[in-house]
């Protein structure tokens, strides 16, 4: 008995610390994608040979052909692009700002850029009076009495206190999104504001905001986080001090372009589809490294990697690379109204679109008993560093998929670095992480994976 019990014990252990198909499927996955990847390389590229691609721009149209040709080069079952019509908005060459007579410090450049959609100053600029608020009720209470023929200056900061910097971010963002139709309703006759960034900064962030129809439209422009400080300091000694900002911006008829689509036929439920995305374009101002260059390419690497492994899917994986997320989320609207009218079987769609980051989980917006199936899959996920499974959420151009009761699901990586960078020049490539970038497209593939093999219901 005692010479077997060595053995058995062995055995025993053997079982014990045997990896399931599960279990070493998804490590196949990161160790393709962690030791021969190739979403780095792509992604340099797309930043550094053709960097900004705003709708409507020639980065843009560029970026459609890249990724087209780059999907076909992987030899993928399927590459189209799929034609929309995009908001064609431009910056113009010359953006100024100024605090002009300050008593303190005199005229005083600042650092400003205009925020996307907005109409342009034209040479003669506006200078005005500048008027400090922090929120939208601030101003009702100011009225027109008080704003009429000012500028009004949005100071209100993300608050440093959130842990998640998107939630930071959705406290403040409304300032920039409709801050200038606010403004407009009461006289104003510019905006300036507060940058939307986690730190003091010397650079501005840009970022979309929309008119409110039948409300004169007035300029509105960024300013850094570092400058709207000092702005605000100078006004507490000098109410009476004056803003000067110049644009030239404009908005062209709308432009031709595409959303660029690349799949893996499955088998046995072919007609089912699983989509995983990120947004093509990008702001202007850089080259759009993590936002959203890093969603692309980790969508195409899914992709890539499921080839690579040999695995033989059973749904249909389709990689998809909307266009014109930032000011005006055509590409995801086209998308979701052709799969209606296609009558296409999404099951779930994975958007990433919050940086090249560290992976740390997945955000979902489904129902109850999909939200549970995929959480059941977290002890698979967790070695790999994902573990929040608990925030809502898909993401933007995946959005308009949920009329069709898709699951939407989010890639979250860690949010602390992004808003650094969001919407600004600095957003380049030299800011991504080569394997934080790989683990986030070994991450998004593990769960197509998963959702390939036991599906939703």
């Amino acid at each position: 008995m005692k010479l077997l019990a060595i053995p058995l014990l062995a055995l025993v252990c053997l079982t014990s610390f045997a990896q399931s198909p599960d279990e070493n499927t998804v490590k196949l996955l990161f160790d393709e994608a962690l030791a021969k990847g190739e979403s780095y390389q792509m992604l340099e590229h797309l930043s550094t040979k053709i960097g900004p691609r705003l709708s409507g721009s020639p980065g843009a149209a560029a970026a459609v052909e890249w990724s087209r040709h780059v999907m076909q080069g992987y030899e993928f079952d399927s590459v189209w692009l799929q034609p929309v019509m995009v908001p064609h908005w431009v910056r113009g060459q010359k953006e100024e700002g100024r605090i002009v007579n300050s008593k303190k410090m005199g005229t005083v450049p600042v650092n400003i850029c205009a925020l996307g959609g907005s109409i342009g100053t034209g040479p003669s600029g506006v200078a005005a009076g500048i008027i400090e608020v922090q929120n939208f009720e601030e101003l009702k209470q100011l009225g027109a009495a008080k704003i009429k023929g000012k500028m009004v200056f949005f100071n209100r900061p993300m608050d440093p206190t959130k842990i998640n910097t998107f939630a930071a971010y959705v406290g403040a963002v409304n300032q920039r999104g409709s801050g200038a139709s606010e403004a407009a309703r009461y006289g104003a006759v510019a905006v300036v504001v507060r940058s939307m960034g986690s730190n003091i900064e010397d650079y501005p962030h840009t970022g979309g905001m929309q008119y409110t129809p039948n409300v004169p439209q007035i300029p509105a422009v960024a300013i850094s986080t570092k400058h709207a400080d000092l702005l605000s300091k100078l006004l507490k000694d000098d109410a009476q001090m004056q803003f000067y900002i110049e644009t030239h911006c404009e908005t062209l008829p709308d432009a031709p372009s595409f959303n660029v689509i690349g799949e893996i036929k499955g088998g046995e439920y072919s007609n089912e589809i699983i989509v995983v995305s990120g947004h093509l374009d990008s702001w202007d101002l850089a080259q759009g490294a993590h936002d959203d260059g890093a969603g692309c390419v980790q969508a195409i690497e899914v992709l890539r990697l499921i080839k690579a492994t040999g695995y033989k899917p059973k749904r249909t994986i389709r990689a998809v690379m909307y266009m014109n997320e930032e000011n005006g989320l055509r590409g995801g609207l086209k998308y979701a109204e052709l799969a209606e009218k296609n009558n296409e079987k999404h099951i779930a769609a994975i958007e990433s679109d919050r940086g090249g980051f560290t992976p740390r989980g997945f955000s979902m917006t489904a129902s109850d008993a999909e939200k549970e199936k995929i959480r059941s899959w977290k002890p698979l996920l967790e070695p790999y560093g994902l573990s929040d499974f608990g925030q809502e959420g898909g993401g933007a151009d995946i959005g308009p998929l949920a009329r069709l009761n898709v699951a939407l699901i989010g890639f979250l990586p860690d949010s602390q670095r992004y808003f650094d960078y969001h919407h600004t020049p600095q957003d380049t490539f030299d800011k991504v992480n080569k394997r934080e970038l790989e683990m986030g497209a070994g991450s998004m593939a593990a769960l197509v994976y998963l959702l390939d093999k036991y599906g939703l219901k």
